[in-house]
């Protein structure tokens, strides 16, 4: 698989405006439908939003970060970053993942840090933003080859699509919220994800077929900062481990 995203590019994840992810890593072997009482279970992944807001939150204070308080496991991950506006609208502050099946905390905490300070389209997020943050987290599971480039459903897959222009390889994904999300059919988020390929030119038929696609699922939680700071006020006013109210 390219790695189209070797800390360069944003190509991996959602559009800009939304929720831009990248990858710093190539795809990797896909897991199937995760167990009940996984990782990805939505407790699980609210208690991995919040502890997102500990990673930031020990980053200003400079303490020490504590231990995640969700279970460990390995799956591709994507941590998102969104801002509250004054019109009650939101824009994207920053989402970088992995698209390798990694170590969950070790992924969390890493891409909690890494989409807030080192998304290259953005500055660093500052210590007067937090409280209009909202977080993210999406782990992905189940990766397939499709038999062509509209062998998937919309609201149900992301995809990696990737083709050849003039020897050069070209790649992107949208996770699987993308192209619901912004009410795309399925030929809008192709042609979408060509154009974040980096090619800009006629998107033809014979290039729509030469496309190798890759769809796969995902199970996502988000949590604004006021949410996240309830909680840990009710744990004892900061940052603990072991969270499982919902946020």
């Amino acid at each position: 698989m390219a790695t189209p995203i070797v800390d360069s590019h944003a190509r991996y994840g959602e559009p800009a405006g939304v929720a831009t992810g990248r990858s710093d890593a190539g795809v990797g072997a896909g897991s199937g439908h995760p167990p009940s009482g996984a990782p990805t279970d939505h407790h699980n992944l609210e208690e991995a939003c919040r502890f997102c807001f500990d990673v930031l939150m020990s980053h200003f204070r400079r303490t020490a970060c504590p231990k995640p308080g969700f279970p460990n496991g390995e799956y591709p991950l994507f941590v998102t970053w969104q801002k509250f506006d004054q019109q009650g609208g939101s824009s994207l502050r920053g989402c970088i993942g992995n698209l390798t099946p990694i170590d969950i905390h070790d992924g969390v905490k890493k891409y909690a840090s890494v989409s807030a300070f080192n998304d290259k389209r953005f500055s660093p997020v500052a210590e007067r933003e937090v409280g209009v943050l909202e977080c993210s987290v999406t782990l992905l599971f189940n990766f397939q080859e499709a038999s062509h480039y509209l062998d998937w459903q919309v609201g149900v897959h992301g995809i990696i699509i990737e083709f050849e222009l003039d020897r050069q390889s070209l790649s992107a994904t949208y996770l699987p919220s993308v192209c619901s999300e912004q009410g795309w059919s399925q030929d809008e988020c192709i042609k979408s994800l060509v154009r974040k390929a980096g090619y800009n030119g006629a998107v033809s038929q014979n290039l729509l077929k030469s496309i190798r696609l890759t769809r796969y699922e995902g199970r996502k939680a988000t949590v604004p900062f006021d949410k996240y700071a309830v909680v840990r006020k009710r744990m004892a006013c900061g940052p603990a481990s072991g969270a499982r109210e919902g946020g």
